[in-house]
């Protein structure tokens, strides 16, 4: 579903709440650079621990007291060249890794004072001097004589491509949307990712040589798996998670300002010019995840007066970060937890309210607690999660479970031989950067071992 339009049947829906020049100002970046300064200052308060658990928090494993010691020692570019060896996005993950409950909640400054190391922007710092160097730090071996096929230019396809591009071997990438980069382009708020990052984060990752990318083709309707194990030594699939969740109340489908998260960030980080996009003066975002905090946050930057987020459960359950909702919250949202929706209000074609019923837990078990209450709205976001859409695999032998997520083993292999899989589309996969990344890298090296493995048999 694409972005509401203004129509008579929505209460108070409009385009240009905000002059360009205040939009520009309200989506600025979130985590500015540091300054050289500030730089030296962080760097040197790091402990540079031993079997440091900064470092055990890290999904990709990146050793953050080398890179920091590196840094301090004003060697940016080995600094980088740590980072990257264990995760290729370092960049990005710098600017929307949930820090505060991964390295930075490890940091042993955080357990003593209660104020952290910023690894995650000296990782930025790091990160950003080497593309601004303008070369790979990485060389291609030999070439091995191999091809391996990857569905999903998202962070899991890309990370697995570089590796597997590194090892020697021939990397096709075949991507359904017209870029690349996954959610790191279409998903994440645009506060986060601002001066196009993430395509320049792409380019980056593909200058190592030996990947090529064809965008626009979609797997089981383009092309199959049949035909990929066929033509190619191996294939990954990185294929996210395909579907959005939906609420399952009547009139979902049919009203016109009851709209998908997941599209609406997209439509906004592929907006020219915000100032086109139709905002709602009261907001209500229904889920309590990153979706649902970025959805909301940005809303209130397009000029939206009211935003209320609504969680079935309570804050301190949602899956959105501390750091998030405090960031929801001081951009001024509301929160509103224990609020389960029940049904969608309407008029004239429209959405006009949704009635909640309050909840409680009751031995694990979230129950009603008997009362109802209206919250009045011109746009409704639906962010309550995604699934797996194991329709694209449907016939070809793969093994889903029963939330449609691929089944892999300890290595990233599916049930069909010569088929890896990885990210958001496996069982595990949390929706984060880097923990895509880590897949494809492991998944990576699965395939890399089996393909000399093949040579030499």
């Amino acid at each position: 579903m694409g972005i509401v339009s203004e129509q008579p049947g929505i209460a108070d829906v409009a385009r240009g709440r905000l002059s360009r020049e205040a939009l520009e100002a309200n989506f600025v970046d979130l985590h500015p650079p540091l300054s050289a300064h500030e730089v030296k200052i962080e760097a040197d308060r790091c402990y540079f621990c031993y079997d440091a658990p900064c470092q055990r928090a890290c999904p990709t494993a990146i050793d953050v007291p080398l890179f920091i010691r590196q840094v301090a020692a004003g060697n940016p570019l080995g600094a980088a060249r740590t980072i990257l060896d264990a995760n290729i996005m370092g960049g990005m993950c710098a600017r929307v890794c949930p820090t505060d409950t991964l390295c930075e909640q490890a940091c042993v400054r955080e357990a003593a004072e209660g104020k952290p190391v910023r690894i995650g922007l000296l990782q930025r710092h790091a990160v950003d001097a080497q593309m601004e160097a303008g070369k790979n730090p990485f060389t291609r071996a030999a070439p091995s004589g191999k091809r391996v096929a990857i569905v999903g230019a998202g962070p899991a396809g890309l990370a697995c491509a570089h590796a597997l591009a590194v090892a020697g071997h021939e990397v096709t990438i075949f991507e359904a949307r017209e870029k690349s980069g996954g959610l790191n382009e279409y998903g994440i708020a645009a506060y986060k990712t601002p001066d196009d990052f993430a395509a320049k984060e792409v380019a980056f990752i593909l200058s190592i040589g030996g990947v090529t990318v064809k965008h626009g083709v979609v797997l089981g309707r383009d092309l199959s798996l049949e035909a990929l194990r066929s033509d190619y030594d191996a294939v990954f699939l990185g294929l996210g998670l395909g579907a959005t969740n939906k609420l399952g109340l009547a009139g979902e489908g049919e009203l016109a300002n009851v709209i998908d998260a997941v599209d609406y960030i997209a439509e906004l980080r592929q907006a020219k010019d915000l100032s086109k996009l139709p905002v709602g003066r009261r907001v209500l975002v229904i889920g309590g995840g990153m979706t649902a905090v970025d959805v909301a946050v940005q809303s209130k930057l397009l000029g939206a007066d009211r935003v209320t987020i609504a969680y079935r459960r309570g804050t301190h359950q949602m899956k959105a970060s501390r750091f998030e909702r405090r960031l929801a919250q001081t951009s001024g949202v509301l929160i509103r937890p224990w609020a389960r929706p029940v049904a969608l209000e309407s008029h004239g074609g429209a959405a006009s309210g949704v009635l909640f019923e309050r909840t409680r837990e009751e031995g694990g078990e979230l129950v009603g607690a008997g009362r109802a209450y209206r919250v009045e709205a011109d746009v409704v976001f639906v962010a309550i999660g995604q699934r797996g859409a194991p329709e694209a695999l449907a016939g070809a032998g793969v093994e889903f479970d029963r939330d449609g997520r691929i089944v892999v083993d300890g290595e990233w292999r599916t049930s069909l031989a010569g088929v890896w899989a990885g990210g958001d589309c496996v069982p595990g996969g949390i929706d984060l950067t880097v923990r895509a990344v880590e897949d494809g890298k492991q998944a990576a090296r699965s395939i890399d071992a089996a393909l000399k493995s093949k040579a030499q048999s």
